[in-house]
């Protein structure tokens, strides 16, 4: 078989082509193998440095499943699902109130954003913790009354900061999810008769859960630690029961170390959570993943060079 040009001018043989032998040249990556050697040293010479340095290893193993450090990231766990759910419901509500066209929640709605995202996480906990200093009783005319100090407890203090902040956030996440949805979708909804509330719960956040999910997990993984704030007004969980511990037996590198385990294994959990709820919201998207399956960070995922997969028999 042979190809040639237009102008006749160069005649090819692809079976003289195919006949010949071509030695395959591998490319070098050499910049790759550098990187990959500095990067294992450098982790070589951390692992020496903590194998060698001042940390009893047996207390942190000791330590890692003492009875009040497990019940301190039980607390931990309690506040961090809870105050999720407080920003969850707070962000929702108040994103529909900063799209709606009264311009009286529309402002109530920007400046609770303005107030609670704009202020230290920490300073919020401090205020809340002292809020009897404002308002020294709680009373609900005919039904309730008691003192604030009492209501408002080191657990309390930390769900309100945590849950009220976090609904700050939460606020321009849905909001932005929602504003993502074509604004045909609306205007076929109310072809078909549905109210504004139908609208939205089965026409809007539905395809805007694809967007909000992946914020919202990283806001669950990092709710887990902020929790750790919660110490500061003596709230009993994880970080301030090993405060407690080594404030008495001085082994303080060992204790954070525990909390450090716990940490890392809550958010990993978290994390593979994360993941296949955004794979179920995801489906039928394209880009996504026919089958759930989780792919830790250092396997290599992509596809054959010159884009050529395997094919199955």
């Amino acid at each position: 078989m042979t190809l040639q040009r237009a102008s006749g001018a160069v005649r090819v043989d692809v079976g003289a082509l195919s006949q010949r032998s071509y030695r395959i040249v591998r490319l070098k990556h050499v910049g790759r193998w550098v990187g990959a050697l500095v990067v294992v040293a450098a982790l070589a010479l951390l692992v020496q440095a903590f194998a060698h340095g001042q940390i009893h290893w047996a207390t942190v193993g000791e330590f890692l499943t003492a009875g009040v450090i497990v019940r301190g990231f039980g607390n931990t766990l309690l506040i961090s699902f809870f105050a999720m759910i407080i920003g969850v419901s707070l962000g929702t509500l108040f994103a529909i109130m900063r799209l709606s066209a009264n311009p009286v929640t529309r402002f109530v709605a920007w400046l609770y954003v303005w107030v609670f995202r704009g202020t230290p996480v920490m300073l919020q906990l401090l205020i809340w913790f002292n809020i009897a200093l404002v308002f020294p009783r709680l009373v609900i005319p005919g039904l309730y009354e008691a003192r604030m100090v009492d209501v408002v407890t080191p657990f309390v203090a930390a769900l309100l900061g945590l849950g009220i902040n976090e609904g700050a956030y939460m606020t321009e996440v849905v909001r932005g999810g929602i504003s993502s949805v074509d604004h045909g979708q609306t205007e076929a909804a109310k072809t078909l008769g549905m109210s504004r509330f139908q609208t939205l719960r089965r026409i809007i956040l539905p395809q805007a859960m694809r967007l909000i999910i992946p914020v919202m997990g990283n806001s669950a993984i990092g709710m887990l630690k902020f929790s750790s704030l919660a110490a500061a007004i003596s709230m009993g969980e994880m970080l301030n029961a090993a405060q407690q511990i080594y404030f008495i037996n001085g082994a303080v590198i060992e204790l954070l170390f525990v909390c450090g385990i716990w940490y890392l294994a809550g958010t990993t959990v978290l994390s593979i959570v994360q993941y296949y709820i955004e794979q179920h919201f995801g489906r039928g998207v394209a880009g996504a993943p026919a089958k759930f399956s989780f792919r830790m960070p250092f396997r290599n995922n992509t596809p054959l060079s010159g884009g050529v997969e395997e094919s199955k028999a």
